[in-house]
């Protein structure tokens, strides 16, 4: 965990804190989700594992990179560094958009569901089942390009 210095946090779910933060040895900006799994059970423990290998194999434009993975003794958390994705997800875009009563524009939601298509079919490629598709796990990033990620609870079929 000394290697990255933590910008803001970005999310918070029953079992793992997401942050921005920057990695001190090249400056680059990355997401890090720490995985607390001092209460976790078994089964819990081995979907934090497996999230780490799954992203590992996967190797797409349309899935979230991973970048690394670190054990942290100190506060007995899993650390999973990914690529960051500057614009948020897109619950957080429908969100704002409803807010200030207006619409997506059209060319941005096919744009967005042929890029998440493109996500679904790389995991399917690799037998991996996304098993929690929700507007939230969408990441969205300034060039328009947009990902799949948080494969927590992911399975691979056999």
């Amino acid at each position: 965990m000394n290697d990255f210095q933590i910008i803001s946090k970005l999310g918070e779910g029953a079992y793992s804190v997401v942050y921005k933060v920057k990695r001190t040895v090249d400056d680059q900006i990355y997401a890090l989700k720490k995985v607390k799994l001092l209460n976790l059970s078994e089964k819990e423990k081995l979907n934090a594992l497996n999230e780490v290998r799954i992203l590992a194999s996967v190797k797409s434009n349309f899935v979230i990179s991973y970048k690394e993975a670190f054990f942290d003794e100190k506060d007995s958390t899993l650390g999973i560094v990914m690529e960051y994705a500057d614009k948020g997800d897109l619950y957080q875009r429908i969100v704002e958009h409803k807010n200030a009563a207006m619409f997506l524009e059209e060319s941005e939601i096919w744009r967005i569901f042929i890029q998440l298509v493109k996500g679904l079919k790389a995991l399917h490629d690799l037998k991996i089942l996304h098993r929690d598709l929700k507007s939230a796990n969408v990441f969205i990033f300034s060039d328009g390009s947009a990902k799949l990620g948080d494969l927590n609870v992911s399975k691979v079929a056999r």
